[in-house]
């Protein structure tokens, strides 16, 4: 007994030093998956999700109350092609996109399907192969001709100061992004976008097929007539057809092609970003020299940001914009396609003549709301602002107001979903509710339409994690197991993870082994026993 007490002391001191070693790392954990967060009162809740399938991140980003976005990204050592998926705030992209260069430097915008999205080109061309020409000026030269045609067809005034002109030429190829600044101006999505160029671009493109020279003026399209397009009775536009040759250049094989990419408008597509270089390159998107696009920086934003911030496609706020919209070109007699030029179409676009927006139950939602005591209301038009996730559907045949509790006389309604908040509201076509910027008091959307119930937010389901670093790696929940004789039962070391051990981790470890092999088992069992 004696022995006891003369190792009881030290026995107690060592248990207590290890106790604080166990506070101490339950308050600094050793190791831990990354957790985004900004500290700025005027910034958004972090989020930081990485998916590997782009279907799965569409889901995740429609049905998130958080403001976030959706992009992709290219990891160094993986093939060609491959990509991850993240979804996160703009703030929180830019927060540590300007930090982790490493692991965010192959970074892309995705313009989702249906989204109201912004003027955008992709230009290039491998100088070998065109060493006469003059890429500056053939910028130059598209943006004026751009903006004629932007004025010619929908009315508007913009110049090269509306164009953000970025570079990512290399001495093999030069490279250029444009994107207009539009005030308060948007295209419906970027399939739009490409109908607006194909038609403007299209003497350009019946050079490359060298047809034969049509007449020197052709007729075009009708452009904006009031609320209501009739093509039969509208008034034609003679306009005469401009040498767009400076637009045509030399492939790697000899062939002739344009200068501007017309593949870029598929839905869900995917955009570099500005700073992003394509994986195994280092060009990555800066200002051009001849960028005469100038930001202005607002209290929170730097002007790198602002800049960042103007070259996202999709970056538009619901905000009263004009929303323009471009038809197929049109078919002449003969069957060939006659050169259009694209219109701003206030056509009555029913949801059975036109594609559903990308939120098909929503729609159904809507058309509940205004089908109704024997009146059949439909949804003329949508346009989706996935920046703010929101839907604005056009309503006509139902003219309901909740402003003046009654039904307007002409003046035709609107009805705004919030994906976010999962309500919607009404706002009104009506000059007096204009003037009055009213919109309805919010209403709860039903739960079938809401699916955030069944996206939780749940770290274990990703398959990829982003450390304090910035690295990119796979999660341990989808390193995938051997199948072998009776490894089902066993534990593998995946369970557990492969990370090093820590060092302070390791000496408590080796200080607690010293101090059981210095008492001896029967003393700690007899401790224990006088403990309890």
């Amino acid at each position: 007994m004696s022995v006891l007490r003369q190792g009881r002391p030290k026995w107690q001191d060592r248990l207590k030093s290890v106790e604080q070693r166990a506070s101490s790392f339950q308050s600094s954990p050793l190791s831990c998956p990354y957790k985004p967060r900004l500290s700025q009162p005027w910034q958004p809740s972090s989020v930081w999700r990485l998916f590997p399938r782009q279907n799965a991140a569409i889901a995740f980003t429609q049905h998130m109350k958080q403001d976030v976005h959706l992009f992709s990204l290219e990891k160094e050592g993986s093939d060609a092609g491959q990509r991850i998926f993240l979804v996160t705030s703009y703030s929180e992209l830019w927060h540590y996109y300007s930090t982790h260069r490493q692991s965010l430097m192959h970074c892309y915008e995705v313009i989702l399907e249906g989204a109201v999205c912004k003027l955008y080109f992709d230009l290039e061309f491998d100088k070998a192969f065109n060493t006469h020409l003059d890429g500056k000026m053939m910028v130059s030269k598209l943006i004026q001709y751009v903006c004629e045609k932007l004025e010619e067809v929908y009315g508007l005034r913009c110049s090269a100061k509306d164009v953000l002109n970025l570079d990512s030429s290399t001495s093999e190829k030069f490279s250029r992004h444009l994107i207009f600044m539009l005030p308060s101006v948007a295209f419906k999505d970027n399939s739009h976008v490409g109908r607006f160029i194909h038609g403007i671009l299209h003497p350009a493109l019946k050079s490359l097929q060298k047809c034969k020279p049509e007449a020197a003026s052709t007729e075009v399209c009708p452009r904006e007539n009031g609320d209501d397009v009739d093509g039969s009775q509208a008034k034609r536009i003679k306009y005469e057809e401009k040498d767009l040759d400076f637009l045509i250049v030399k492939g790697k094989n000899g062939q002739e092609q344009l200068f501007v990419d017309l593949g870029v408008y598929t839905k869900n597509r995917n955009f570099r970003l500005y700073k992003s270089s394509k994986l195994g390159k280092n060009a990555a998107f800066s200002v051009a020299e001849d960028n005469q696009f100038i930001p202005k920086p607002s209290k929170h934003t730097t002007k790198e940001e602002c800049i960042f911030l103007a070259s996202l496609i999709t970056n538009i706020s619901f905000t009263g914009q004009r929303i323009l919209t471009s038809e197929m070109p049109q078919k002449s007699t003969a069957g060939s396609q006659c050169s259009t030029l694209p219109i701003e179409s206030h056509r009555s676009d029913l949801l059975g003549e036109q594609k559903p927006s990308p939120f098909k139950e929503v729609d159904e939602f809507v058309l509940t709301l205004v089908c109704k005591d024997g009146i059949q209301g439909s949804i003329r038009r949508w346009n989706y602002f996935a920046s703010e996730q929101l839907l604005v559907y056009d309503i006509e045949k139902f003219r309901w107001c909740h402003n003046v509790n009654r039904f307007h006389k002409s003046n035709n309604i609107i009805i705004v979903v919030d994906l976010k908040e999962e309500v919607w509201y009404q706002k009104c076509h009506d000059p007096e509710c204009r003037t009055q910027n009213y919109r309805s008091s919010s209403f709860p959307l039903p739960q079938e339409v809401c699916m955030s119930h069944l996206l939780m937010e749940d770290e274990e389901d990703q398959a990829y994690l982003t450390d304090e670093l910035g690295n990119i790696e796979l999660s341990q929940s989808s390193v995938p197991r051997t199948d072998s004789p009776g490894s089902s039962l066993a534990p593998q070391a995946e369970d557990w993870g492969e990370w090093s051990d820590d060092p302070a981790y390791l000496e408590a470890l080796q200080e607690v082994e010293r101090a059981t092999e210095e008492v001896p088992d029967e003393l700690l069992l007899q401790a224990v026993t006088e403990c309890e």
